[in-house]
């Protein structure tokens, strides 16, 4: 079930903080975390992105754990670290990158800035950056002032200059250091390459991207007024070093392969327009890939009937691919056809029963019934999905009205304030969590989770 949510700030919770808030422009990560690009949450590419990372994590002694990767939907062809624990990957990167080697090199390279904990000593460096820029400028003031009561117009003119220059010196400091960073990274990603026995071609081919893409631009580029090395120089640095490596002609597994041409094909059919799968995906391609963007498109514009014979189709080729079944169970769910979706939908979760966004959207087809013998299996599939994804407030809003149906009150306010809370509104959050305490017994597991929420925000700021 690919979900797009409006915006990064739907994470409310775990929200995806700015690298600085500083007057200090940073070109591009700044820009880039400040548009509010919309989530994209998919179990298949989601399960998929795990399984790419691991190795590398494993290999940067990171938990998995320990790290969280959020796709956002954008064209460009960009990755960035948002907190010391949150990796965001644009869609561009997966839909241009050919093989699943390109993507676990961006991957590398961002657990090369995770592990080094580079986004928090980027923030110390804005601030020293800001520091010098104000001591030159404070410097520039002072000689200004010496000048004038000297009565020398060249010295306030130098005072004049060295002040407007203050915030530039700063900026190229913060710079010099990013790049450091940047190097840096590059460095640790091809030792996590190498450790887990990968090749860091995909690397090499994301940097010759880049390096076409400057091509027109660097004869008049400032290489120390860039964010990121020159992407030639960086390109000729990186291939030198990855060519030394025994996993240099390492390639992907013909099974990673076919499940990276499928999320292509999946973001393909959800996210562009039906002219360009059309381009990706002509009907002379009768690939499965092929096949599951076209039923994707089909059922977009509006042909559920013949969108559901192209999954059935799907499913007659590989009746054990879980992602199907969720596929067909989503356009019955959102076609209306609820009772229709819940068999689809209990076959996917049978096969992904990890999925938690699987078993929350089957809780919500069998709620959608309006069969009271199919709450209990509700509620039990909307609790386990909730387990796995606790920050989905869908879900809870889900769990709150299959409470409500039951009769139990308490239950639907306590399970409406949690969904509250991860949207952010935490005043009604509050509100339905008072409520919901006054109909537990003190010390009883809802009481001590209504009273979390209560006290949230107080919590929040150290405060009593």
């Amino acid at each position: 079930m690919l979900q797009v949510k409006s915006s990064l700030a739907a994470l409310r919770a775990g929200a995806l903080p700015l690298v600085c808030a500083a007057a200090i422009a940073l070109p591009p990560i700044a820009e880039a975390q400040n548009r509010r690009a919309p989530i994209i949450r998919d179990a298949e590419i989601e399960v998929l992105l795990r399984d790419y990372a691991q190795p590398i994590f494993s290999a940067a002694g990171i938990s998995s754990g320990d790290a969280e990767i959020v796709l956002v939907l954008s064209k460009e062809f960009n990755a960035f670290v948002a907190t010391g624990r949150r990796m965001v990957i644009n869609t561009g990167v997966l839909l241009q990158a050919k093989t699943p080697n390109e993507v676990i090199g961006v991957l590398a390279h961002e657990t090369g800035h995770l592990a080094g904990g580079h986004l928090e000593g980027l923030r110390n460096e804005v601030a020293r950056a800001q520091a010098i820029g104000a001591v030159v400028s404070a410097l520039g003031v002072a000689g200004m002032m010496a000048g004038a009561a000297a009565g020398s117009s060249s010295a306030t003119h130098l005072g004049a200059a060295a002040t407007s220059a203050g915030p530039g010196v700063g900026l190229r400091t913060l710079l010099t250091y990013r790049r450091a960073q940047e190097l840096a990274a590059d460095r640790a990603a091809l030792t996590y390459l190498n450790a887990s026995g990968q090749s860091a071609k995909g690397m090499v081919t994301t940097f010759e991207r880049f390096a076409d893409q400057q091509m027109f631009s660097a004869r008049y580029a400032d290489p120390y007024a860039q964010s990121h090395p020159m992407a030639r120089q960086r390109l000729n640095q990186l291939e030198q070093a990855a060519r030394q490596s025994p996993h240099w002609d390492a390639v992907d597994s013909p099974q990673l392969q076919i499940r990276h041409d499928m999320m292509r094909a999946k973001l393909s059919g959800f996210t562009e327009s039906p002219q360009m799968v059309g381009r990706r995906f002509p009907r002379s391609d009768d690939s499965l890939p092929a096949q599951y963007a076209r039923a994707i498109v089909g059922y977009r514009t509006g042909g559920m009937r013949s969108a559901i014979r192209a999954v059935d189709a799907l499913i007659a080729r590989v009746p054990n691919y879980p992602y199907f079944h969720e596929l067909k169970g989503q356009i019955l769910l959102e076609s209306g056809r609820a009772a229709d979706a819940v068999a689809p939908l209990r076959q996917a979760v049978a096969l992904a029963p990890n999925a938690g966004l699987i078993r929350i959207m089957l809780g919500h087809a069998l709620l959608q019934t309006d069969n009271a013998g199919l709450l209990d299996e509700a509620i039990a599939n909307l609790i386990a999905g909730l387990n796995k994804e606790p920050l989905a407030s869908v879900g809870y809003r889900h769990l709150a009205t299959a409470y409500q149906k039951q009769g139990k009150v308490a239950q639907a306010e306590l399970a409406s304030a949690e969904g509250l809370l991860i949207d952010g509104d935490i005043d009604s959050a509050r509100n339905f969590a008072q409520r919901a305490q006054a109909k537990f017994s003190r010390g009883s597991p809802g009481w001590l989770k209504a009273e979390d929420i209560i006290t949230y925000e107080s919590l929040a700021r150290g405060t009593n």
